[in-house]
């Protein structure tokens, strides 16, 4: 078996007879001479040490071998096409791979649009999609890993940083239906709630992890994930802020409650977090994630991506 002389040419010509099902007809498909075809499969064949193709009959038929080997054969060709394709966009100004963080916060049924047209428009652009939570996605973005991210606005604290607001999230505070405190049909007082533990979600990055938002008492859980945060609400070890859309299908189920902490005041209907695009002032967009950020921001293409700086503090239930 010798491999070495493999080239792309032999895999095309292996992949066209299986689907045309003749030398013939191959030959006039890619305007060659018959001869040229044939001696492409053969020379193929004594590379690998394995027949493809049955000539014994009428038409060539694939042989238990070639049958194996011709999705690889069609893999490789595909992947080279794809080669192909991104190092074009790559010439022509587009990025050789879209990074993106979103905190766990932000509707995910979004992201997954905005990803699904994205794919569409930008077929080339392989995309890199991490999840974090309060200032680990600003990290993320700050240090390089991500060029794009959507991150809670009052950890966007940093002058490297370019912001823009582009949704809005409400929480509100809940606890399963076991739990003391979803007997109490009114607004619940702060020595009430510091009698029960809150599940707190913590940032691990240092962006906000000196700034407790939203926690009202002294006898906390601190959890690193949204998700796991969730799961301990539903089993009624605590009560905590949950994203309203993460938690809908709970109420509505009566799977979790809502309750009303009397700090929140008016707010007891649960308090709005604004979440933004950011990325470094010092990264320029290129024309795949500037397209994403305007369908991110807008729902659709817009105008031309000009973020500006936030100024950070906004208070946030846990």
């Amino acid at each position: 078996m010798n491999l070495n002389g493999l080239t792309l040419d032999q895999f095309l010509v292996f992949a066209s007879v299986a689907e045309d099902g003749s030398f013939s007809a191959t030959a006039r498909r890619t305007n060659r001479a018959q001869s040229a075809v044939t001696y492409a499969i053969q020379k193929l064949e004594e590379q690998i040490g394995l027949p493809l193709f049955d000539r014994s009959g009428y038409r060539p038929v694939l042989t238990e071998a070639g049958a194996a080997l011709l999705p690889r054969a069609i893999r490789i060709i595909r992947e080279v096409e794809a080669f192909s394709d991104q190092a074009r966009g790559i010439t022509q100004g587009l990025e050789p791979e879209l990074t993106l963080v979103v905190d766990a916060m932000f509707p995910m049924p979004r992201i997954v649009d905005s990803l699904r047209v994205f794919r569409e428009r930008y077929p080339t652009v392989p995309t890199r999609i991490y999840v974090a939570s309060l200032g680990a996605t600003v990290n993320l973005v700050l240090n390089g890993t991500c060029t794009l991210g959507v991150a809670l606005t009052f950890a966007v604290q940093d002058a490297d940083l370019q912001a823009r607001p582009i949704e809005t999230v409400r929480m509100v505070a809940v606890a399963a239906p076991c739990h003391p405190l979803s007997a109490l049909r009114r607004p619940i007082s702060t020595d009430e709630l510091q009698q029960h533990v809150q599940l707190v979600l913590t940032d691990h990055s240092g962006h906000t992890d000196k700034r407790d938002h939203g926690v009202l008492s002294r006898r906390n859980w601190r959890l690193g994930d949204l998700g796991a945060k969730h799961a301990m609400l539903l089993g009624g070890l605590g009560w905590g802020g949950m994203p309203l859309h993460m938690v809908q299908a709970d109420l509505d189920a009566g799977r979790l409650c809502r309750i009303e902490p009397e700090e929140w005041g008016k707010a007891a209907g649960g308090v709005e977090l604004s979440m933004c695009l950011v990325h470094r002032c010092d990264h320029l967009l290129g024309p795949a994630a500037r397209w994403l950020s305007e369908w991110l921001f807008s729902g659709e293409q817009a105008a031309p991506y000009h973020g500006a700086a936030l100024q950070a503090g906004e208070e946030a239930a846990e």
